[in-house]
């Protein structure tokens, strides 16, 4: 591990990649598909919001991923991929803060509006006469207003926190991002008491989202199961497994990677589970939910024609 200036008040991400030709494979790879996330949300988002027929509770919480998303992984890829080029891995005690609130922020805010949509789910297939009611865009926008707002609530908190405490060890993180555990570990002083903290809101955040989540695909699977419409099976077997596959990829390496303790940890490990929750998930997002997605390919070629026709 480097050594710093410990005078200085700029940390060194130590990164993901080392400067060789595997290195530079993998980094070729990284950048191709943060583009593909760039396209793919961006244009998930413009769709929704094109199209009118896509004005619906699901979509709007659809958007609203896609856009999460699209910073999601702009906070984290372009400073990484400029350090790699650049072979400076400083990033300033102020950009570390900045960056560790926005991806805190927007992680906290993703976990909650996933768990927001399974809720429309489960009220879209086990109730869908209560559906207009229960999911009015009253109800829509709070929830999405809520989901940000205590993501940025609880990224305040955990920002603030790293920001204060004394750093009198090396300044170098064993990451290719400002992650409040990795930061936790150069602190001088015992951060024990934090580092509950820090359980407590992946508690909040991660599993007892994910808990409700999966509840509520149970008790949609048992309502698909008295489905007699063989169609409307297969529409909600589909839509339940897609938000599912997406859950798994978001949820279980961020739970696995924030549960351990300090002493069960491996900087490596981190950091590779960490490109599934920050590159991989915004990669597939648009793809798992547009693929075999008949009102999205509908809007999108509705959308086509009316430029093509604009254009005419």
């Amino acid at each position: 591990m480097e050594n710093y200036n410990q005078t200085s008040t700029d940390f060194i991400l130590l990164g993901l990649l080392p400067p060789s030709k595997i290195g530079l494979f993998f980094f070729s790879l990284i950048v191709l598909m943060f583009l593909m996330a760039l396209l793919g949300n961006l244009s998930m988002v413009l769709l929704i919001v094109l199209d009118a027929h896509l004005h619906t509770p699901m979509y709007i919480f659809l958007s609203q991923l896609s856009l999460i998303d699209l910073n999601y992984v702009s906070t984290t890829v372009p400073k990484m991929a400029f350090n790699y080029l650049l072979g400076n891995k400083s990033i300033s005690f102020i950009g570390c803060g900045v960056q560790s609130f926005f991806f805190l922020t927007l992680a906290g805010a993703e976990a909650l509006l996933l768990t927001c949509m399974a809720y429309d789910r489960y009220v879209a297939i086990c109730f869908p006469l209560h559906y207009p009611t229960r999911m009015s865009k009253r109800v829509c926008v709070l929830m999405i207003a809520g989901s940000w707002m205590m993501g940025a609530i609880n990224s305040c908190a955990h920002t603030a926190y790293i920001l204060h405490i004394p750093y009198c060890r090396s300044r170098a993180i064993n990451h290719f991002f400002c992650d409040v555990p990795a930061m936790v570990i150069l602190a001088c002083m015992n951060t024990w008491l934090y580092e509950c903290t820090v359980f407590a809101s992946t508690i909040f955040f991660l599993v007892l989202p994910f808990m409700a989540i999966v509840c509520s695909y149970g008790l949609v699977l048992l309502s698909v199961l008295s489905m007699r419409s063989e169609a409307g099976r297969k529409k909600a077997y589909w839509t339940c497994s897609t938000h599912l596959t997406v859950v798994a990829f978001f949820y279980a390496p961020f739970a696995y990677t924030y549960l351990r303790s300090r002493s069960l940890r491996s900087p490596t490990e981190d950091m590779v589970l960490a490109v599934f929750y920050t590159i991989l998930t915004p990669v597939l997002n648009p793809v798992i939910y547009s693929l075999r997605n008949k009102e999205v390919m509908g809007a999108l070629m509705r959308v086509i024609q009316r430029i093509y026709c604009v254009k005419m």
